[in-house]
């Protein structure tokens, strides 16, 4: 793990040369997709004249999570594979007792579990025995590409894939909150986690079940979420400004 260097804020302004490139880490809003975020951007630039100009973005988040998209415009867009690879922080509430298919809300719960039995210190333990390198099995409903196609489509399909266990890195965890059934965690950790699979798999190591409630990726890099700029700001920074 490699020091990040702590990005501080700085002033929007359509004086800035973003074909040039440009960083820009957004405070994503629950609901919309990584894919909305950037189109949203496109056409705030589009409003500055810039038709035709490169955007990509360093790591995915789930609609139903909030936080730090680190967002490449211009030549920026050669640092995404770089940004992508850095180290994420998240607060993610998990729900004892219960699973869905997604192991997050996209979709109801399918089973339920017992969950009474369950303590701070196993909950302690179970985190400090997933922390380290770990072969995680990604969740069916996720954008990993089998047979040529996102593993979502199959599942949604009602086809049974395989899902091929990849190796990450949790460099830590910490019980933020214990409140059965549910338990706030602060996590660490390396790029393709899911938290959304260790959800799943600290419900399987209680005895019980578990699925993700709410994610809030808190940085990414050396980009936090208190210095990412939210969707209003950069409307208001980069259109409002330009009109007057």
């Amino acid at each position: 793990m490699t020091e990040q260097t702590e990005w501080r804020k700085t002033v929007l302004s359509p004086d800035i040369d973003f074909p040039e490139g440009f960083v820009l880490p957004v405070d994503k809003p629950l609901g919309w997709t990584s894919f909305d975020l950037v189109r949203k951007i496109k056409g705030v630039l589009r409003h500055l004249g810039y038709k035709k100009i490169k955007i990509g973005h360093a790591g995915t988040l789930d609609p139903l999570a909030t936080g730090v998209l680190v967002v490449c415009i211009g030549r920026a867009t050669k640092q995404v594979e770089a940004l992508q690879a850095e180290e994420k922080e998240y607060v993610a509430e998990v729900t004892l007792g219960a699973t869905t298919p997604s192991y997050d809300l996209e979709h109801p719960v399918d089973r339920t579990y017992p969950y009474e039995h369950i303590t701070r210190e196993a909950v302690g333990e179970a985190l400090r025995a997933m922390t380290g390198e770990q072969l995680q099995t990604p969740p069916v409903f996720s954008a990993k590409m089998i047979d040529g196609k996102r593993a979502y489509e199959h599942a949604r399909k009602g086809t049974e894939v395989e899902m091929r266990k990849a190796l990450v890195r949790i460099y830590e965890m910490e019980l933020v909150a214990f409140d059965l059934p549910k338990v706030t965690l602060r996590i660490r950790c390396s790029k393709g986690t899911y938290v959304r699979a260790i959800a799943r798999d600290l419900g399987g190591a209680l005895g019980s079940g578990g699925h993700l409630t709410a994610l809030r990726r808190t940085r990414s890099g050396g980009f936090r979420a208190e210095n990412a700029y939210t969707v209003e700001e950069i409307v208001k920074n980069l259109t409002e400004v330009k009109q007057n």
